[in-house]
């Protein structure tokens, strides 16, 4: 199969309502941990002094995610293979630390808790493991894996977030927003910043998953590519599971090249001015809101609950609560939409994390001259990972938060590694006229040194918490 790239013109953009896409699948990936799990697990627990960190974590992720998304855009290619070319073994690492990461079925787990306390159905467990198997299904039928996840992110987006800013609108009080704004600035109820006996991994879990987290921000490129967007216009897509048993689609993984001409150029920035702004206002800016409304409407239902340290207890008394003070249909419709909220990131995350890992395994094979069938590798990683899922939860090891937070962990060291990776690549493999500008990459310094300082303390932590003094 030949990888080598030719020369093509560099598309022109399209509109700017057309461009809408890529984000939703990215935000949508968050909002079963961060938003709708973690933050408000923080603020229902420790008020919104803590609210600094969503807004600085989700800033981070925007920088970071608009750097993939500039490889993607120049080279038609995800950053896997860029990376492949000047880390070879660096694909070794995205299989593992994707599958450990994310792997871990917390958040299935929670929307399944949630489905199980509004059914009545106590062990939650058979449940979370029907869930799976309809996601492996879901993934499998379309005409096109893209396609399908972009349809239903951007319907449960639609009419989940406006049901939840509804209800915040109703429930919420003066008093809690500007508990929201002083939380802004590093000010709580009788703290700064950071509340007593709250512990680092929990803080960097919910650092991690201020939008994706992990390696999930890397699938920025492939849904890049996958649009069409930029070089991206000359890649393919991958097909539906039962749509490709007959016929094997064998995907080019290498991107086409361009000359440096002003035209090439032109349409590069006219293109990079139009996904920045995509970006910045889908994924930044209705992350963002999410979030804070999520934190607000936590605070204001649950705070000081005795209850709401125990896994995602918290979530159960909003439900409770809002099912008081309005009507008890409320209640269960703001549980029914948290959890199909949650099932729908599990849906995207085993998406994305089934193309990381099926395309570095590609990525390996074509190094060795061995033919590639990119939608049979990526559907083998689905069905293990919910294979892997069940055999968890078969095995009782299911509680929500537990294994969201590990995850997250994982997914933060993830991070500092895939920040120093990308960025060196784009060093090296980018004409110096596309590569970011020094604000950039001061920014992105930042970021790489504080995953990395803030993972290694956490990690010192959790190590010293486990060895007996």
């Amino acid at each position: 199969m030949s990888q080598v790239p030719t020369n093509k013109p560099f598309p022109k953009p399209i509109s700017f309502r057309k461009l809408l896409g890529p984000s939703f699948i990215i935000l949508a990936l968050g909002l079963g941990s961060g938003e709708v799990i973690l933050w408000p697990f923080l603020s229902s627990n420790y008020g919104l002094g803590i609210a600094w960190g969503a807004l600085l974590g989700i800033t981070f992720q925007f920088f970071i995610n608009m750097e993939i998304e500039r490889y993607a855009l120049i080279k038609g290619e995800s950053v896997f293979v860029g990376i492949n070319k000047i880390f070879p073994r660096a694909a070794y690492w995205f299989i593992l630390s994707t599958f450990l990461g994310f792997g871990l079925p917390g958040i299935v787990a929670a929307a399944a808790a949630i489905f199980g306390f509004v059914f009545g159905i106590e062990d939650f467990r058979w449940i979370a493991i029907g869930l799976l198997l309809i996601i492996g299904f879901m993934l499998s039928a379309g005409r096109t894996v893209y396609g399908t996840m972009e349809n239903i992110t951007k319907t449960i987006i639609t009419i989940g977030i406006p049901f939840v800013i509804v209800l915040a609108a109703v429930l919420t009080t003066k008093t809690d927003w500007t508990a929201l704004g002083q939380g802004l600035l590093g000010i709580g109820d009788g703290y700064a910043f950071v509340p007593a006996g709250l512990s680092l991994a929990t803080l960097l879990a919910a650092f991690a998953y201020s939008g994706a987290g992990g390696n999930l921000n890397l699938t920025q490129s492939i849904y890049i590519k996958e649009e069409g967007y930029g070089m991206g216009a000359y890649s393919q897509k991958i097909s539906g599971l039962f749509k490709n048993i007959k016929n094997k689609q064998e995907i080019k993984l290498t991107g086409e090249s361009f000359e440096l001409t002003d035209e090439n150029i032109k349409n590069f920035k006219a293109w990079w001015k139009k996904i920045n702004l995509e970006h910045l206002l889908v994924f930044w800016l209705v992350g963002f809101v999410g979030i804070s409304v999520l934190m607000v409407l936590a605070f204001s239902t649950t705070f000081g609950l005795s209850s709401n340290a125990q896994g995602i207890s918290f979530v159960i008394n909003e439900g409770v609560i809002i099912g008081e003070q309005v009507t008890p249909l409320v209640g269960i419709l703001f549980l029914l939409v948290v959890a199909v909220m949650l099932f729908q990131t599990q849906l995207g995350v085993m998406d994305s994390t089934s193309r990381i890992m099926a395309e570095n395994v590609a990525l390996k094979k074509v190094d060795h001259g061995k033919p590639v069938n990119l939608s049979k590798i990526y559907f083998t990683f689905v069905w293990a990972q919910i294979m892997f899922g069940i055999a968890l939860f078969l095995f009782n090891i299911s509680e929500p938060r537990f294994l969201i937070v590990l995850g997250a962990v994982i997914n933060a060291v993830a991070m500092f590694v895939h920040i120093g990776l990308v960025n060196w690549t784009n060093h090296k493999l980018l004409p110096k006229i596309l590569r970011p500008h020094w604000f950039r990459k001061m920014v992105l310094m930042i970021i790489f040194l504080f995953f990395g300082i803030f993972s290694t303390i956490t990690i010192g932590d959790v190590i010293l918490g486990i060895i007996p003094s």
